[in-house]
């Protein structure tokens, strides 16, 4: 009887030192436990792994909803990697949000639920979140931490380095396992997309140039990946869907080669278990658009990474809203537009016009 009274003693307190926490550090924990709330009935709610900030234990939450069949298509979506870029966090959990409303009364969106699987990952990172970092709480930057080298890297130190971990991009010690928030992500990728037919990830960051833009592999080496004939019929899809949207589409090798990347190494370990497509994006949200309109950005860190103005703030929770529910809708009917064999090849080569470069000297 005393140690069930501990364990109930011990649960109370360490919800009220979380409560705590988050209500001083990390408001889109709380956002997220609140919308688990909200969403009973409809959401699965999981912690697939834990981490510590001092002496306070912080859930990394996965939050399925739709389909429950192991031949599903999947769609994963995940946010706060790196955890100076909320931005992205705040908009997965305003999907969501948008999500539970609209299950109250969307017979369409409760039809697509039946027939695909969505995983959220809102809050990866939220040590680095709540200190205000870019990498985890060890110093790790988690999008240079899985065991794979880069065949050209460049430019220095922001291709990733295990110098020290006082300084940005690095990568964590070559002789120790990855990180736990990494480590989570790999084990959800293969556990709840081993059986699906068709998989695409959507990963939320900031901070890159004044223009929106999605990246895909490869960010490692300078070649197109497996997959760029299939990506293309979709992005074809979008464009003509919404011809007047904001977004650049490309590799991320056009713009510096990374070692370590989490999505190249999922896609590599994906690809060469599985004959299914598994399409893994970056949407990389330009920061330097809200600064242009507030220089007064400059002058704090994290206004490099998100917008400070509520109104701003606001206009960018909107402004992606239609490509999620594109990918949404794209990855239910995967079937109806990913390219026949015979026309496969058409793709492929229209992919490598766009595409493809010469940059051997970068």
């Amino acid at each position: 009887m005393m140690d069930t009274l501990l364990d109930i003693s011990n649960d109370i307190s360490r919800h009220t030192v979380l409560a705590d926490y988050c209500r001083q550090r990390l408001p889109e924990m709380r956002l997220v436990q609140r919308l688990i709330r909200k969403g009973e009935g409809y959401l699965r709610p999981d912690v697939i792994g834990t981490v510590y900030d001092g002496a306070v234990e912080l859930p990394l939450y996965s939050i399925e909803l739709g389909s429950t069949r192991a031949d599903a298509p999947v769609m994963l979506l995940c946010g706060g990697i790196h955890g100076i870029e909320r931005i992205g966090s705040q908009l997965l959990i305003a999907h969501l949000a948008t999500l539970i409303h609209r299950l109250q009364w969307d017979e369409c969106l409760k039809q697509t639920l039946t027939e695909i699987r969505l995983i959220f990952l809102p809050l990866l990172n939220p040590v680095g979140m709540a200190r205000g970092w870019r990498s985890n709480g060890q110093g790790v930057d988690l999008m240079r931490n899985a065991p794979i080298d880069a065949e050209m890297p460049s430019p220095w130190l922001v291709s990733g380095h295990r110098l020290a971990s006082w300084l940005p991009w690095y990568r964590g010690n070559a002789e120790q396992p990855m990180q736990p928030e990494a480590q989570a992500l790999c084990d959800l990728v293969t556990h709840q997309c081993a059986t699906s037919p068709f998989v695409l990830a959507l990963d939320c960051h900031s901070g890159f140039g004044m223009r929106d833009r999605v990246w895909f592999p490869y960010a490692g080496s300078n070649r197109l990946f497996e997959h760029v004939a299939e990506l293309h019929a979709l992005v074809r899809l979008f464009e003509r869907a919404h011809p007047h949207h904001p977004y650049l589409f490309e590799p991320q090798h056009h713009h510096y080669r990374t070692h370590g990347d989490l999505w190249d190494y999922l896609y590599s370990e994906y690809h060469t278990r599985h004959d299914a497509a598994f399409l893994p994006l970056t949407l990389e949200m330009g920061s330097w658009l809200w600064v242009k309109k507030n220089l007064r950005q400059m002058t704090s860190y994290s206004g490099l990474f998100n917008p400070t103005v509520p109104h701003r703030q606001r206009r960018t929770l909107r402004r992606h809203h239609a490509l999620l529910t594109f990918l949404i809708d794209a990855v239910r009917s995967w079937h109806n537009w990913i390219p026949a064999p015979e026309t496969r090849a058409r793709h492929q080569r229209y992919a490598e016009r766009r595409w493809a470069r010469q940059d051997s000297h970068r």
